[in-house]
């Protein structure tokens, strides 16, 4: 049987601390919960599906998500300016994949922006850090069981097309998925409806309508959006030069080792999509400089003064179905 966490909200108080459990946590969040040892152990964490854990957070809170928000390195404090926020750790959601990378806070905040309910991930899990593919799309499923009719991904990423430059926000209108996988379903009983499902064009993945409305937005903040193709690899590594030379014969303006499941599984769900990239270095192969990851957090922290009052902007025009 799925236990449920039995939260407790009091209303959030700047600087205030709040304990989730056994942790301590120092934010502008307030959320104190009593959670059992059952719910924490991760043993039987397969028996969770994302309708389940859905519901779960939806009958704990009042917040009924439309817009799902994926913050990606040195992006997630981004998620502290929702208001009537509420904040989860990953850790007290059973199933949820955990990160383990800096500038990935690991908690799912509910809130609003611009009056529009909103489901925000602090942060991803990675292929990389041993997750599998289903392990680590998870999350976007509970998202879309939540009721979420559009999903924004952001990443920081390395720039290939050297007409970029650094903390320059680009629109993604295309991939190209390196990670040679594709998400699908690891339980039985999903898999006949999966493979019923019809097949979708992978150029189809990014809203163009969508893409449309924040370029406008964008103008009307005093900046341009550029397009490019985002090219996803397994890592965890920066790439080499004769890498970047290939990718760039390849067609991609820049690289980066997340956001290609997120976007695949949300385009066979049929929720558009809309992807934000940072540009966090600009790789000239020709001219080779060393990449760390304080210097990716430093362009993110850089991007989040244009990009907050863009999505705000975004979803002052976003108008629900229902």
């Amino acid at each position: 049987m799925t236990t449920r966490a039995n939260f407790t909200l009091s209303p959030a108080t700047s600087g205030s601390s709040r304990r989730f459990g056994h942790r301590k946590f120092d934010d502008g969040l307030h959320l104190e919960t009593t959670l059992s040892r059952e719910r924490i152990n991760r043993t039987n964490a397969m028996d969770e599906t994302p309708d389940s854990i859905a519901r779960s957070i939806l009958q704990s809170c009042d917040i009924h998500p439309k817009v799902g928000i994926v913050l990606g390195s040195g992006l997630g404090p981004l998620g502290d300016h929702l208001q009537n926020a509420i904040g989860i750790p990953y850790q007290a959601i059973r199933g949820f994949p955990v990160s383990r990378v800096a500038g990935h806070a690991g908690k799912l905040i509910l809130g609003t922006l611009q009056s529009v309910p909103v489901v925000a991930m602090q942060g991803r899990a990675h292929l990389y850090e041993g997750w599998s593919l289903s392990q680590a799309s998870l999350p976007i499923e509970t998202m879309i069981a939540m009721g979420i009719e559009l999903l924004i991904v952001s990443n920081a990423s390395g720039g290939i097309n050297l007409r970029f430059r650094s903390g320059e926000i680009v629109l993604i209108d295309s991939h190209i998925n390196l990670l040679f996988r594709s998400p699908g379903p690891e339980r039985a009983a999903e898999q006949a409806t999966f493979a019923q499902s019809p097949p979708f064009r992978s150029s189809d993945v990014y809203s163009r309508d969508w893409i449309q409305k924040v370029q406008k937005c964008a103008l009307r903040l005093g900046f341009s959006l550029p397009l490019g193709t985002y090219l996803a690899t397994l890592g965890p590594n920066y790439e080499t030069r004769a890498e970047y030379r290939a990718f760039a014969k390849m067609g991609a303006d820049m690289v980066g080792m997340s956001t290609v499941p997120e976007v695949l599984v949300a385009a066979r769900r049929r929720v558009p999509v809309l992807g934000f990239s940072i540009i966090t270095n600009i790789a000239n192969p020709d001219r080779p400089t060393q990449t760390d990851h304080s210097e990716v957090l430093d362009w993110s922290t850089s991007a989040q003064q244009r990009l907050l009052p863009l999505l705000g902007s975004l979803l002052s025009e976003f108008s629900p179905h229902r």
